[in-house]
């Protein structure tokens, strides 16, 4: 969480991609999608490119930069990697003076990202004499995808098979008796499934039976609602306030997860009023504890637990029926 002790602005700071060049060649728009928010660097045709340029135009609230206690206003356009640590920037430039709208692009390399990037910007100001300080930024980010050739938000989650009592990550041996982990701390949840937990594996992997398959699905979708918790908490415990107090959209996975179980946990408010209104009962554990229960609700829903039960129940009194003949 972060509180800035100076003046802000309150206005939205929006952006969009305009064009996409790699190395010397220009792509089709197809490539990114201002509805999606996504640019799709990964092409069928070519995939040894070295760099790529972002066209970027920024849109701020021009009226509040101009009366506004701030001087030296600067927007720059960033794109960050956590898996990678990678960041580039670039400044861009106002089309004209009192506009509204900056302009510019940005050129990152290849090698400096591995999988998907963030893509925001930020105002930066001298503000009470301070040079450097943030005084706006998006919300809505983009996402640079280099594994994806069509522009789409794919919500992924990473799921890796390790040994928690002899394997190679030493943090997880206390966890030795337990059947996975999930770990929210990342550019995408991970789920650890402890292969020295005997089994657990092998039937997430099975394809046999009926009764085989249901079983599966069934702990795929408990595992499935221990994720949706654990990164809906992660989510709700990250969250950054503006100067007012107002809580933040946080941008990657986290955004996309609040923004799809809000409307659960809090189905009566609209998205600003229902991250205000997380925001506001988790900091002052006043009926915190009463939504726990909505927010189950709102993981069993999407890992689809009561659909895996009928069928589970179904193949159940299918096999039963069958025995007794």
């Amino acid at each position: 969480m972060r509180v800035f002790p100076y003046r802000t602005l309150a206005g939205e700071v929006t952006f969009r991609v305009t064009a996409v060049r790699q190395d010397r060649t220009d792509l089709e728009t197809s490539v990114f999608s201002n509805q999606e928010r996504v640019v799709a660097l990964h092409q069928v045709e070519r995939d040894d490119w070295e760099s790529s340029r972002l066209s970027i135009t920024a849109t701020l609230p021009a009226k509040e930069l101009s009366v506004g206690p701030w001087s030296d206003v600067s927007v720059i356009a960033v794109l960050t990697e956590k898996a990678t640590n990678s960041r580039t920037t670039t400044l861009l430039e106002q089309e004209s003076s009192g506009s509204p709208t900056w302009a510019g692009q940005l050129r990152f390399w290849k090698s400096a990202y591995r999988r998907q990037a963030e893509l925001s910007v930020m105002v930066v100001a001298t503000v009470e004499g301070v040079r450097g300080r943030v005084i706006g930024r998006s919300e809505d980010n983009w996402l640079v995808d280099f594994t994806a050739r069509t522009p789409v938000r794919r919500n992924e989650l990473q799921v890796d098979e390790v040994d928690f009592r002899d394997g190679p990550h030493e943090w997880l041996r206390p966890f030795k008796d337990s059947p996975w982990l999930i770990e929210t701390s990342g550019d995408l949840p991970t789920v650890y499934l402890n292969t020295s937990f005997e089994g657990i594996a092998e039937l997430l992997n099975s394809n046999g039976s009926p009764m085989e398959k249901a079983v599966r699905d069934m702990l795929a979708a408990q595992i499935a609602t221990d994720v949706w918790t654990a990164v809906f908490h992660s989510a709700v415990s990250d969250l950054e306030v503006d100067a007012e107090g107002n809580p933040q959209w946080p941008g990657g996975w986290r955004d996309a997860v609040l923004r799809g179980m809000l409307s659960d946990v809090l189905p009566d408010q609209s998205g600003a009023d229902a991250l205000r209104e997380i925001h506001a009962r988790r900091s002052e554990s006043s009926g915190w504890n009463e939504l726990q229960s909505r927010i189950n609700y709102a993981a069993t829903r999407r890992a689809k637990v009561a659909r895996h039960l009928g069928t589970a129940v179904r193949v159940l009194e299918t096999s039963q029926k069958g025995s007794k003949a």
